[in-house]
């Protein structure tokens, strides 16, 4: 987004993990699945597309394990972009 032109409001999960509240609200009413980053090697050894039982199962184990989180979250009013799509992010800025 930066090579967009766009400014950012951005966050360091490492030196800031997010919160199950703060997952929770970032996700709202969205289905949490598009959250969870699949080429994770946890995502992958859990069986998570088979074995995450609800919604607030993902979101305690994204809350632990940053890296089960698909990013970046590119947010912009109520619209959301989940990982690298340029496309998507040019939508954001019209």
């Amino acid at each position: 987004m930066l090579e967009l032109g766009a400014e950012l409001e951005t966050r360091n999960l490492d030196a800031q993990p997010l919160s199950e509240q703060e997952l929770n609200d970032l996700i709202g009413k969205r289905d949490y699945k598009p959250f969870l980053y699949s080429r994770n090697e946890s995502y992958r050894s859990r069986n998570m597309a088979k074995q995450v039982s609800s919604r607030q199962d993902a979101i305690r184990l994204m809350s632990k394990n940053l890296n089960l989180i698909q990013r970046p979250v590119v947010v912009r009013g109520d619209h959301m972009v989940l990982g690298v799509d340029v496309t998507a992010y040019m939508g954001l800025l019209k």
